[in-house]
This record gives C-alpha cells, structure tokens and sequence, in this order.
C-alpha cells in the first residue's frame, strides 16, 4: 500500500503497471467521493483528462515531456474510474455530476492559469468548466471529443451502439464482458500490440468486476441520441457558451478517428475559429497511446505561445 496525499492508502499497483505509470498517488475527496490525482512539477498547471474506459495512466507518457518543460502536470480519475471511489449509484454518474466533480476539484486546488487538456468525457467536463471559470484558464485543448448534443454517426448507428444499450445485452456486454476494455480499445488505436504489451493490462487492473465497470454502461447512455434525452440540455448549453468563449484554444486529432470523425474537428474550428489546428497525427480514438511525443510537441509548442513552459 502507498501512502497518499490526504494520508489514505492507495492500491497497490502491480509491478509491472508501475514501472509504466511511478507516480505518486493523491487523493481528494470531491463531493462525497475520494478522486486519484497525480500531481507533478512545478510551474503553470496542465490538467489532463481522460475518458471512457480509461484513467489517468492513459497520459503516463505526457506526465514526464511536461514536467521536464517547466509545467505543472495533474491528471485526475472521473469518480467511478481507475483509482477513484465507484459509486454504486447511476445517478451519482450524471454529466452535471461530474462536472460538478472536476469543478470542486480544480477549485479546491486552486488552479490559476490552467490549460484544460481534453479528450473523450474529457471535453465535455473539461470545457464545461472553462465556461463555467474563465478567468483561471488561459488554454484549452480539444482532441477526440465533442461538445454539442447531436449523436455521430458512430453513437446513432443501431449495430452495434445502440444495441450495447439494450436492458440485458447493456449490462452484460458492458460490466460482465467489459467490453469497452477488452476490445473497444484495442479496436481504438493503430498500434495494437504495443497497446496489448504496454497498456491493457492497467486497463484491465482499474477494471476487475462486474460492478467496477458500471460507469463504462452509463457513461455512454449520457450521450444524447433525442434533443429531450439526459445530457441534451447541458451539451446545448456548453455548444452555445463555446461560442462566445475567447480563451485561447489547440485542436489535435487522431486521423484515424472513428468514434469523432475529421467533421468534428472541423465543428470544433467553427466554434472556436481563433483556436490553432487542427493538428493531425496517427491515433484512433484513445490517440494518447499512438502519438505521445508528437501530440506533447504540439501542446508545448501551444503553451510556449501562450507564456507558459521552457523555450527549446
């Protein structure tokens, strides 16, 4: 066991994920529920945040290209992923909840000059909470997300997304076969032996029962398919609010998306026409695990712009 930043313990990695992931683990509790964090460097503040079915480990490479420019590097765990509390409660797991989650969690930081990094569930949290607080931002970055309440094509189609979500097959293809974690990601990236060698393990560690893996089933039935559904109000609330939001903005992409086809960066330029990109580079949907150093190279190059991190 290891101790943590609020004097709890945290889970002990199996040797071979911490020799990928030797960070220190912190704690906070968020809300009711104890959030994992790592917390390195000194400098400006970098917020990274994953998404569906990943946790902090997915930046394991970002964490120390960072740090070594003179940055501030936090990745926390939504509630209900990768060392943060599980809820047994859906409701617990609503957008506006975790939102609510990463908003507490940056205040009680205490985040100043902060670049938002985000991707998957990252962007809607992650940018909700640059509206929601201007003045402690001062860039965002936006890579495989989306942040307006229409389905692509990918979510609409019936076979097999739709079909995920149905009352049996939802609960037994998502918590009792995981599937998200056993193919959806490998299915996700380029690189698919070095993912299997390197990475699923983690993956499947922050996974390993039926009910850890609840919010790998709700997450995506949050992602409103109807203008009446759950999520829909608060995604056209976060489209319109982007518009007017002036702060500084990257767009990276994956050239191999699938699940946020190239039009939906080019949507993200059209909301945010002063933002920089789109920067393409090899990655499917979880692109953190096919580009590291070349998706790290765009974001310092952005921060160094901006006044933030150590010039080359």
């Amino acid at each position: 066991m290891t101790m943590s930043a609020d004097s709890t313990l945290a889970p002990e990695l199996p040797p071979e994920i911490r020799r990928r992931f030797p960070f220190s683990s912190r704690f906070m509790r968020v809300n009711g529920h104890r959030m994992h964090y790592i917390d390195e460097g000194v400098g400006d503040p970098v917020l990274l945040l994953h998404g569906n079915p990943t946790w902090s480990f997915l930046y394991r490479k970002f964490i120390p290209r960072i740090v070594a420019a003179g940055l501030r590097v936090i990745a926390p765990d939504h509630i209900g992923f990768g060392l943060s509390d599980r809820p047994a409660r859906e409701h617990d797991f609503s957008l506006e909840n975790h939102i609510a989650n990463l908003a507490e969690f940056i205040r009680r930081l205490g985040l100043q000059r902060l670049t938002v990094v985000c991707q998957d569930w990252g962007g809607p949290t992650g940018l909700a909470c640059a509206v929601l607080n201007p003045a402690a931002v001062k860039g965002i970055v936006v890579m495989n997300t989306w942040a307006w309440p229409e389905p692509t094509a990918f979510h609409s189609a019936i076979f097999p997304w739709r079909m995920m979500h149905a009352p049996v097959v939802g609960p037994y293809l998502f918590q009792r076969r995981n599937i998200l974690v056993e193919r959806g990601l490998y299915l996700s990236v380029v690189h698919r032996e070095r993912f299997l060698a390197e990475a699923l393990p983690a993956y499947r560690f922050a996974m390993p029962d039926y009910d850890s893996r609840l919010l790998t089933r709700v997450f995506p039935r949050l992602i409103p398919l109807r203008s009446d559904d759950r999520s829909a109000a608060t995604m056209r609330w976060l489209e319109q609010s982007l518009r007017d939001m002036k702060i500084p903005a990257l767009i990276v992409w994956g050239k191999e998306e699938i699940v946020f086809p190239a039009e939906c960066a080019q949507r993200f330029k059209t909301l945010l026409p002063h933002a920089k990109g789109p920067f393409w580079v090899t990655g499917s949907h979880f692109l953190q695990e096919d580009s590291p150093e070349e998706i790290c190279g765009h974001i310092l190059e952005f921060l160094r712009d901006q006044g933030g991190g150590r010039r080359a």
